[in-house]
């Protein structure tokens, strides 16, 4: 589908935004972790319960938004997930017992799901073959500022609020992107949309029985695994073992972000004439020998001169991984984008979820469980790449 320059940078703009929505809904509050910790007295490993909860609800949020938005169409389901995000975060800056809190967490992942999926389905209805890889590429640009944006304006709310401040800005940010989805107009027509929504659930077994599109779904569950374990266990790493303040590690945490934004502009260059799987198989094997490096500057004791630029090397990849995977996984779907989506997000954060706690598990002193985590996250990864994805691309 054609796009004139002026649509272009308005759906990248609130594709970007709306595709964001797992940074947004839990960088933010990373500089916090530490500090809620202390205020609602419970565990490290309970603490990064609370991201594990909104990963979860996010992985199962867009299970049912992907289909939903199939069958009925891309705006009034990604409407109504916004509002319920945005009521949902209004109970978090309310809750007061650390179960209620995670509940709300729940939903508001769940709620906001439908801005992760939907707006990757939307992609592919305006955009096909390489232009679709750039504009995922773009998109990944600006979602790549929220990691960068997101724990820095968090450090500093820290500054004159209590972690709560940083979900009421997030309670601001559902009501922007709620009438941001009010001003789209639909990209999927009614006569390109599933029948039935029964239809577009049973569209779950046939991709999976897709070899290569399960390969891609794996693929980003372990990598995305790897990568939660980092965003899980950073804030007590430099806060704890190396006692950097929230503002300080905000700042770091947004240094990496801003790579992942800059390493997000390498598909939109390079789209059309450096293949996809082969900068799938370097966004792979780079964090790979990334993280190895890291646990090995870890064990010796290495100082932040050291590790820092070790982890942003093992971190800056992903987005060069999330594109190009996103862009031959979605490829071949069609209609059926909007389940295809669905399946992908789900891979992408179900196992991340499940990580997180275990990173704080040997205590909030050690980063060795979230180096350990990232090596497999990314070692199976690659063998998964190799095995399932590698194979199709030889042969064709």
């Amino acid at each position: 589908m054609a796009m004139s320059k002026g649509k272009q940078l308005w759906l990248t703009v609130f594709l970007g935004l709306m595709s964001a929505m797992a940074p947004l809904a839990t960088d933010m509050y990373l500089p916090a972790l530490p500090t809620m910790q202390q205020d609602l007295g419970i565990t490290a490993s309970l603490a990064q319960l609370t991201l594990t909860m909104t990963m979860l609800g996010m992985a199962l949020g867009q299970i049912f938004a992907g289909p939903i938005s199939d069958r009925y169409g891309r705006k009034w389901p990604l409407a109504i997930g916004m509002l319920f995000f945005t009521l949902s975060t209004i109970g978090c800056v309310w809750a007061q017992d650390i179960m209620v809190f995670l509940f709300f967490r729940f939903v508001s992942g769940f709620a906001g799901a439908s801005g992760i999926v939907i707006s990757k389905a939307i992609a592919r209805d305006v955009c096909e073959g390489p232009e679709l890889t750039k504009f995922f590429a773009m998109l990944m640009m600006v979602n790549g500022l929220a990691p960068i944006i997101a724990p820095v304006i968090g450090g500093q709310i820290l500054l004159f609020a209590s972690w709560r401040g940083v979900f009421v800005l997030l309670v601001a940010v559902g009501l922007f992107q709620l009438l941001a989805t009010l001003v789209y107009k639909e990209t999927l027509p009614a006569d390109k949309r599933l029948k039935g929504l029964g239809d577009s659930f049973a569209k779950f077994p046939m991709l999976l029985r897709n070899r290569y599109f399960l390969g891609h779904c794996l693929v980003q569950c372990f990598v995305f695994g790897a990568f939660f374990s980092y965003l899980s266990g950073s804030s007590f790493v430099f806060q704890n073992i190396f006692q950097v303040s929230p503002q300080m590690f905000s700042l770091i945490f947004g240094g990496i972000g801003a790579g992942l934004m800059v390493s997000g502009a390498l598909p939109a260059r390079l789209a059309g004439r450096v293949a996809d799987v082969v900068m799938m198989r370097g966004a792979l094997l780079v964090p790979l020998a990334g993280s190895v490096l890291l646990l090995l500057a870890f064990s010796m004791g290495a100082g932040m001169a050291v590790i820092l630029p070790v982890l942003f090397l093992t971190i800056t990849p992903l987005s060069v991984l999330g594109a190009s995977s996103f862009s031959l996984a979605l490829s071949r779907q069609g209609k059926n984008a909007g389940s295809a989506s669905a399946l992908l997000g789900f891979f992408s954060m179900i196992l991340g979820g499940c990580m997180m706690p275990l990173v704080g598990i040997a205590g909030e002193n050690t980063a060795i469980p979230m180096c350990v985590m990232m090596i497999i996250g990314y070692g199976l990864g690659y063998l998964v790449f190799r095995l399932m994805i590698v194979p199709e691309h030889e042969s064709a």
